[in-house]
């Protein structure tokens, strides 16, 4: 009996799930189904350029599992771009990672899956003070958040 499979810890939270060739009618086109693990896989090897062990280090996995899962995911890709296929990105054995914001004006913490639109108001105090956790230095002082500029 194979062992059940371990979580992949995903910071990739794509808006658009679905890519078909110009001009083509969804009737009747083959369909590739990416999993959201091998989207992370090709977005921190291909896109931030991370060597396989950082990379699967990034996704808790070893980094075995990474190549495994880079491999699989080059050939769908490559499959759908010289096939004129379809491709989904969809399921997987995943944790999507979380964003942190705070509230500069009551402390409070609110955590989003990652990708998702950055809160605007406090949920607790309905103040437009929060931040992104990681751009808050300890004297309180703001650094400009990706998602501001």
């Amino acid at each position: 009996m194979p062992r059940p499979c371990k979580r992949r810890r995903v910071i990739c939270n794509p808006q658009a799930t679905s890519f078909k060739p110009c001009g083509t009618r969804m009737k009747g086109i083959k369909t590739i189904a990416l999993t959201m693990d091998e989207l992370e896989a090709i977005r921190l090897a291909d896109y931030e350029g991370l060597y396989q062990e950082k990379a699967a280090g990034k996704m808790k996995i070893s980094r075995q599992t990474f190549g495994n899962i880079i491999a699989s995911a080059h050939q769908k890709v490559a499959d759908f771009l010289l096939n004129a296929k379809r491709l989904s990105v969809e399921g997987g054995t995943v944790e999507i990672d979380k964003c942190q914001f705070i509230c500069t004006a009551c402390h409070h913490r609110v955590a989003i899956p990652c990708g998702s639109e950055r809160p605007t108001v406090c949920p607790e105090c309905k103040s437009n003070k929060i931040y992104c956790s990681k751009k808050i230095v300890p004297d309180q002082t703001i650094k400009k958040c990706w998602r501001d500029l």
